[in-house]
């Protein structure tokens, strides 16, 4: 399914998305508190790699989100 997103005047696949998603969180509270330090950087993960920038913004900002439920930081 893909959603019209006003911000990046793009097409994203929110399916593409939301694997992407599934696939970090399954690594584990450290790994995607790193990922997201990456995304914020703008760098590339394998993870991303089929996704364009707009999609990229989006995977960061939904991290942030179900990383925002912890009420105190991963241990590093």
């Amino acid at each position: 399914m893909q959603f019209y997103h006003p911000h990046g005047a793009t097409r994203m696949d929110q399916a593409k998305i939301n694997r992407c998603i599934e696939v970090l969180c399954h690594k584990g509270c450290r790994e995607v508190t790193r990922v997201i330090g990456v995304l914020e950087r703008d760098e590339a993960l394998p993870e991303t790699a089929g996704l364009d920038a707009a999609e990229c913004a989006e995977v960061l900002r939904e991290l942030k989100v179900i990383m925002a439920v912890y009420d105190r930081p991963c241990d590093a």
